[in-house]
């Protein structure tokens, strides 16, 4: 029987169809999409945090306004990414108590620092814009839930490289310590944005599984080799460099060639010591804490409805 289910299900997935919470799948794609969807949602609430402490910092109310309302769509992100995860039968509180002691993983990128204003618009446009090559390709994934929180992920990302680039473009047109600030932020964004899509190929422990079902539809590499072929052009239309001297153009395959990316320092981060792993994580445990009675009000509010729905039925 086992394997008749496991024979249709590979069926399925040849033939594109979408796979939905109700349906059989066997347990090991279900365990890799939720370390997958919970890694992306805990990715999406921690990544509030680099550029939240910009809120009252903007240098205009119009900037403000539009990194507010970033900020905003992070955790609608990750709500959304939650609610797909519990449609597995995952556990979303915990996860995020995974997530508090440091158990779960996110990406590696939201644990550097953001120094200046520079560092705003350098994460919306490296880091939302290899957000969206990413997504693009999960909007495609077998598994229906996930592949339609990201329809709507994606849309609001665009806007989020949009507001980036724009902040890039005004200080590339600044002032010349206007242009050096871009230009330092350009420095330190460049290689853990790259690090973000994950490890080389052939160091990948789970890509092959991921791919052979659908859940990704590219790889690591093939992923970043879009996200570099769309990037270095516009890094150097606004006459801003790369801190890469390895950097070439292949006119034979029409790919920017990039010099050795320091995975040990990817790893390093992946493992909790990073830059800002302990900072991120102990902001993330202070706003679980300071939330407690929010929760207590929803939970208590949703347990008065329920007996009011109840106790309607009952009369009806």
């Amino acid at each position: 029987m086992m394997d008749q289910h496991l024979h249709a299900f590979e069926a399925r997935i040849a033939a594109g169809e979408k796979i939905e919470p109700r349906d059989w799948m066997p347990e090991r794609y279900r365990q890799q999409l939720i370390r997958m969807i919970s890694q992306h949602a805990h990715s999406e609430i921690v990544g509030m945090l680099p550029e939240g402490n910009w809120i009252t910092r903007a240098p205009t109310l119009r900037r403000k306004m539009a990194l507010l309302a970033k900020v905003q769509d992070e955790a609608g992100h990750g709500l959304y990414l939650y609610s797909a995860v519990e449609t597995l039968g995952a556990d979303r509180e915990a996860l995020i108590q995974d997530l508090l002691a440091g158990k779960a993983k996110y990406s590696n990128v939201f644990n550097y620092p953001t120094l200046t204003w520079a560092d705003v618009g350098v994460i919306g446009w490296f880091v939302d814009g290899a957000a969206i090559v990413n997504q693009t390709m999960l909007a495609k994934s077998s598994y229906g839930p996930y592949a339609r929180a990201m329809i709507r992920i994606c849309k609001e990302e665009a806007f989020h490289k949009r507001q980036g680039y724009e902040i890039c473009v005004t200080l590339a047109q600044g002032t010349p310590a206007q242009r050096q600030m871009l230009q330092d932020a350009i420095n330190r964004w460049w290689w853990p944005t790259l690090m973000m899509f994950g490890p080389p190929d052939d160091q990948s422990p789970n890509s092959a599984e991921l791919l052979r079902w659908k859940i990704k539809r590219k790889t690591n590499d093939e992923l970043r080799q879009h996200f570099i072929n769309i990037t270095v052009p516009q890094v150097l239309a606004l006459g801003m460099t790369l801190p890469d001297p390895q950097l070439r153009y292949d006119e034979a395959t029409g790919n920017w060639c990039i010099g050795p990316i320091d995975w040990d320092e990817f790893w390093r981060v992946i493992r909790g010591y990073g830059p800002c792993n302990r900072e991120r994580l102990e902001a993330r445990r202070a706003a679980y804490a300071e939330g407690a009675w929010v929760r207590a009000a929803a939970q208590a509010y949703a347990r008065k409805y329920a007996t009011r729905q109840t106790t309607t039925v009952s009369h009806a």
